[in-house]
């Protein structure tokens, strides 16, 4: 018998042809209750997030004709019917212009409404009829508990509406953000989380937002089963200042503050005053600045260890610590003086920055 090798298989040649039947089709049983709200939830939410292409100008060496072109994609989602999208501010930083994607496949350009880089945080606004806007639903991560379920809908890879569920592995967790600030209570999930869901949304089982998917941990790049999300309950805070005001807005203590690194070389633990803003809360309450006298030695400040209930141990605790607070709220700053503990009562300002 004649044989033909295809595909490096060995295959009889000058068998008899013979129709043969499909396997016949085993029926379904009825979808899992878990399964049935896993599918209505996509399809009622899917409508919400967004895609998201940062472009870059790109100029012809020879002709010096200028062209945008895609520099990076990712995800986002609909806020408000306003028209205002919220996404990470790594997936939109240094773009030269941004478009949006709906759903339906309509590209809209997008104009920069806020940025909150400390956050990794950034607020875009697409004009667009109110009817085709589905603003997600918002709830809450202070009461989030390790083990509920939770699902990530976002673009990965550049894939269109792609879904991913999974539980929340850990809480209360603290990663770096592209502007070098912590960001404190990220939560941790093993849901996938791959490279084009930056910027999209992590869901509760009721479909409401609990996070805003940021970062993984990997390698390689790819998911390797832990994921973050900046938590909602910093969203739901941030957003509304970047939406007002263009950036996040914090109230003034009334102080410069040294460099981490400086504090650190010094042994010091807190942030250590450099000036004292005249006429300032700070000053009233009689907060010391770091100063030199004659001789040329230096005489260091007060150390800040702790703001109302919550300790300070670097610049970042102390911003944090103000981002819950609001102008003219006075409030007991804890400071490290000549070796003994000591609480100010400080009036906090109209918003400015320490630095």
């Amino acid at each position: 018998m004649a044989t033909v090798v295809a595909l490096g298989l060995t295959v009889a040649a000058g068998a008899p042809a013979r129709e043969v039947a499909p396997r016949p089709i085993a029926p379904r049983g009825a979808l899992l209750p878990d399964e049935e709200a896993t599918i209505r939830l996509f399809r009622e939410l899917s409508p919400s997030v967004v895609y998201i292409t940062s472009l870059a100008v790109v100029r012809d060496y020879f002709t010096l004709d200028a062209t945008q072109v895609p520099r990076g994609t990712g995800s986002g989602f609909v806020w408000d019917d306003e028209g205002h999208v919220v996404t990470n501010f790594h997936v939109i930083a240094n773009a030269s212009a941004v478009q949006v994607t709906l759903q339906d496949q309509t590209v809209l350009p997008a104009e920069l409404v806020g940025v909150a880089p400390e956050k990794d945080l950034a607020v875009l606004r697409i004009r667009a009829p109110r009817e085709r806007l589905r603003p997600i639903p918002v709830g809450t991560s202070h009461d989030l508990q390790v083990g509920q379920r939770v699902l990530a809908i976002g673009n990965p890879f550049g894939l269109d509406q792609t879904l991913t569920t999974g539980v929340v592995s850990a809480l209360g967790r603290s990663i770096t953000s592209v502007a070098g600030r912590r960001i404190e209570n990220v939560v941790q999930t093993d849901a996938a989380i791959n490279p084009g869901n930056s910027g999209g949304p992590l869901l509760d089982s009721s479909g409401r937002l609990i996070g805003v998917n940021t970062a993984i941990q990997s390698p390689s790049g790819a998911s390797a089963g832990i994921g973050f999300a900046v938590p909602v309950d910093t969203v739901n805070r941030v957003v509304p200042q970047l939406i007002g005001h263009g950036r996040l807005v914090r109230p003034s203590l009334g102080v410069s503050i040294a460099d981490d690194r400086i504090a650190r070389r010094l042994g010091l633990s807190g942030v250590l005053v450099v000036d004292v803003a005249p006429r300032s809360g700070a000053a009233a309450a009689g907060l010391r600045p770091t100063r030199q006298r004659r001789d040329g030695r230096v005489v260091l400040g007060d150390v800040i260890v702790g703001v109302g209930e919550r300790e300070v141990k670097d610049g970042s605790d102390l911003f944090a610590s103000l981002e819950l607070l609001a102008p003219g709220q006075v409030v007991p700053v804890r400071v490290r003086r000549d070796g003994q503990e000591m609480v100010l009562q400080v009036k906090l300002g109209a918003p400015a920055a320490d630095r």
